[in-house]
């Protein structure tokens, strides 16, 4: 009786964390001591199956405004709804600060997850002097117990994050030399969007994935392909068929019936590396931080959605192997300062306005760029109804402005000269726009109408944000499954790395 209630008092002293799985075997306290973190040892089994999933750009913010807008905001009533990976039975809190800076990048950030150590800003699976290279979690696992490895990412597949996992390079910049180390790798399945300058910067390079298929790998290209993976298929890189920017798989919110998800490559994953040795398999939702740093809430909030989906995937494959399943949901910093909370409207949200939004920020600038191709004089008054048409927003003069359930989206005079403002420096070439402090600050280098556009849509809703790049701010980090224990408290993101090689007994 006397070891519950001091258990119960552990856990109820937890520095910012939430633990429900306080009868966890094992010393779960993970304090911070000192600057130091106590070390847990795991009494549970050691894990066979190691999901590693990483929302790039995800913080706080970006999940509860997913479970915000998936709830109830009817006064009286007002009540999130919890994604599935927030509701697993240990969490904690996580610093993401680099060897450079406390507003760190995905390449740093990642490193420290998959190999313990701080580098700069940019640098990837590379010590802070540039050179030394450390064994990556990855590594480990497959030269130490045979496990086989699969990377999965939403965005290029030779990007920052899913990089950290199979390279080291001084410069998460070059892409090229990334997408060899990918064949150089041995890993056995990789999973996601495209490659990322295939040919190298000047498009004169032999072809990465001939490279790669040269190195013993199946590329599969299509849907058809991909969807007929499975455990026989050797080492394989299963490439989306249908990319957006940058090579990357669409935002969930561009998404066509039929096309390939985050979750679907997970599902393939799976497929391709059971075996009797295990696997890690760590899948990034890198698009949350590309849609963060536009500013763009609705496609943030889609993107974790998508990344939930992914992740049940996950769960479902544990129920059928819960002693031996791992499962780890983090973020690698947090994108844009978003909040929950907006000046001009104080304390009140009206996440339901975002329903509106029919298309990411990507989408809504390709359909003007088509336009002002048709018509290099395009006028404002014939963007305006496209605005309303995909975003919700009303002009005042309009006929629907009159209409009761229409009024949180009608524009303000302010707004609505924002918009025209926002659009005449659209209009101007890129190498023509106004550059100085106050543009950079409404715009962050984005297309002014589109940015202009989401601004206002957000902060109707509730939603500020801060910053067109990172921010310092912890990330959560949650855990289930054999060994999950380690994963409470508060700590560093080098740990989450030194708790994995303790709960998979590696060195």
């Amino acid at each position: 009786m006397i070891k519950k209630i001091v258990t119960s008092l552990l856990c109820l002293t937890m520095a910012a964390s939430i633990i429900t799985g306080c009868g966890a075997k094992g010393d779960t306290t993970g304090a911070n001591t000192g600057g130091q973190v106590a070390q847990v040892k795991s009494e549970g089994k050691t894990p066979k199956y190691i999901f590693m999933f990483v929302g790039d750009g995800m913080s706080h913010t970006q999940i509860n405004a997913a479970q915000i807008y998936r709830g109830n905001n009817t006064s009286g009533e007002v009540d999130t709804k919890d994604l599935n990976f927030t509701q697993f039975p240990v969490a904690g809190v996580v610093t993401t600060h680099d060897s450079t800076s406390f507003v760190p990048d995905s390449a740093s950030t990642a490193t420290s997850l998959s190999t313990g150590v701080k580098t700069h800003s940019g640098v990837i699976g590379l010590e802070v002097d540039k050179k030394t290279v450390p064994e990556s979690i990855t590594e480990k696992l497959k030269s130490q117990k045979d496990m086989k490895v699969g990377i999965v990412s939403s965005v290029s597949i030779n990007h920052a994050t899913p990089a950290a996992y199979y390279a080291h390079i001084e410069s998460r910049n070059e892409y090229y030399d990334i997408a060899k180390q990918l064949g150089e790798s041995g890993f056995d399945y990789f999973g996601g969007g495209q490659i990322n300058q295939s040919t190298g910067k000047n498009k004169d390079q032999e072809d990465a994935y001939k490279i790669i298929e040269n190195a013993g790998y199946k590329i599969a290209k299509t849907k058809e392909e991909i969807l007929a993976l499975d455990s026989s298929a050797g080492k394989v890189y299963a490439a989306s068929p249908v990319v957006q920017d940058s090579k990357a798989i669409p935002y969930a919110i561009d998404t066509k019936e039929g096309d390939l998800k985050l979750a679907d490559f997970v599902k393939k994953g799976i497929d391709v590396l059971d075996n009797e040795n295990g696997f890690f398999l760590m899948t990034e939702s890198g698009k949350v931080d590309w849609a963060a740093h536009a500013n763009d809430a609705k496609t943030v909030i889609d993107e974790v959605i998508a990344f939930e989906e992914a992740i049940q995937v996950a769960i479902d494959f544990a129920k059928e192997k819960p002693d031996e399943t791992l499962i780890i949901v983090t973020g690698d910093h947090e994108t844009g300062g978003m909040t929950i909370g907006y000046a001009a409207t104080g304390y009140d949200t009206a996440f339901s306005i975002l329903e509106n939004q029919k298309m990411s920020y990507v989408a809504f600038d390709e359909k003007i760029a088509e336009l002002k191709e048709k018509n290099p004089n395009l006028a404002f008054d014939e963007v305006m109804p496209l605005i309303t048409e995909n975003f919700g927003l009303i002009p005042s003069t309009s006929e629907e402005a009159n209409k009761e359930e229409n009024k949180a989206l009608v524009l303000t005079d302010g707004e609505y000269k924002k918009l025209q403002d926002g659009f005449a420096e659209s209009m101007k070439p890129e190498d023509q726009r106004t550059e100085n402090d106050e543009t950079a600050i409404l715009y962050g280098g984005y297309d002014p109408l589109s940015v202009s556009i989401t601004h206002i849509l957000n902060n109707k809703a509730g939603i500020g944000w801060t910053s067109y790049s990172h921010t310092g701010t912890p990330v959560a980090i949650y855990a289930m499954g054999a060994g999950s224990e380690m994963f409470a408290g508060s700590y560093d993101n080098t740990d989450v790395f030194k708790k994995l090689v303790e709960v998979s007994e590696v060195k």
